[in-house]
């Protein structure tokens, strides 16, 4: 497979923070959507951005929740939208497109994590339906306003996309059980591809799209998972203390990725690529180590695919 996936020695490292990646940066006039920006590495996103002169949007299921966590951070506005119902994506993107704004950048952030089965919409899988197809619908909804000439669509995938390629036959665990993780693993492989699908149709009207491991974090992504089970995964002592603070990226360095993906011009002329670390990232090896990015993930027929699929399943798809 021919791919961009090589790192570019970006100078920056697992230790950067989004403040970092920014310094020298000036986004005075430019405007980004941060989904999920009001809470753990998304508030640290929309912090970064609006201290560089970003205005940012904050679209928010919760959003009480969300106004009270930005509330004092400049340039930050909050709207409702609840990802897993494709009415209310619907409803926040024609609110933003009566506004007539542009969008320069949109950051697919927000996300759950090993939930136990829950079916949202017409029965979709929760983790599929709300980390991926929510945001496809998203973008495609607000493609009229993205920017050309520059924009950056930046979709947050995660190591997790290791666990499982795409149930092409099941997607949504109609059949056998239910395993939160394979579950988890496929939503974030989603992610990839759809960074993929959608740099390839974009790219010639000058909007690039990026996908990105964060790193590990402790945030409340975990709020669906039990602490005995985080103890049993060697993440956190019987008391909820990291055993390993060393694996374990701050707020700050956790953001920095898709910061960096979002604005830096070390990406000018590029796109369809998974970063990590704040550098695009290697394929992974064949021997099963979670670094770098799965084969699968990157497929250019696969992501082709996952688009025909998604654009089916939410009857949106701004290319057709």
């Amino acid at each position: 497979m021919t791919t961009a996936q090589h790192k570019i020695g970006s100078g920056f490292d697992r230790h950067s923070t989004a403040d970092d990646v920014l310094a020298g940066i000036d986004l005075t006039g430019k405007l980004a959507v941060v989904t999920g920006g009001y809470s753990g590495l998304g508030l640290e996103t929309t912090r970064a951005l609006s201290k560089a002169g970003a205005r940012v949007v904050v679209p928010a299921r919760r959003r009480a929740v969300a106004e009270e966590a930005v509330a004092g951070i400049g340039g930050v506005e909050v709207d409702e939208l609840d990802l897993g119902d494709l009415e209310s994506v619907r409803a926040f993107a024609e609110r933003f497109l009566a506004s007539g704004r542009t969008i320069d950048v949109v950051i697919d952030n927000a996300g759950i994590m090993a939930c136990p089965e829950t079916r949202v919409g017409p029965g979709w899988e929760a983790q599929f339906a709300t980390n991926h197809l929510g945001h496809f619908a998203l973008v495609n909804r607000l493609w009229p306003a993205i920017a050309p000439g520059g924009a950056r669509i930046v979709s947050v995938s995660s190591t997790g996309h290791h666990a499982s390629d795409i149930r092409w036959d099941d997607p949504h665990w109609n059949r056998g059980d239910y395993d939160k993780w394979e579950a988890y693993g496929q939503a974030k492989t989603a992610n990839v591809l759809f960074a993929v699908q959608l740099d390839a149709l974009g790219k010639d009207s000058g909007v690039r799209a990026f996908a990105l491991h964060p790193g590990g974090i402790l945030t409340p992504l975990q709020r669906h998972l039990p602490r005995q089970e985080m103890v049993e995964r060697g993440w956190i002592d019987e008391n909820g203390v990291p055993l390993n603070p060393e694996g374990f990226k701050s707020p700050e360095q956790g953001a920095a990725t898709q910061v960096w993906a979002a604005t830096s011009p070390q990406l000018s002329g590029m796109g369809g690529v998974y970063c990590e670390d704040c550098d695009i990232a290697e394929v992974a090896p064949a021997d099963g180590t979670r670094t770098g990015v799965r084969a699968y993930a990157i497929d250019p027929a696969s992501a082709a695919r996952l688009w025909a699929l998604s654009a089916e399943l939410t009857g949106v798809d701004a290319f057709a």
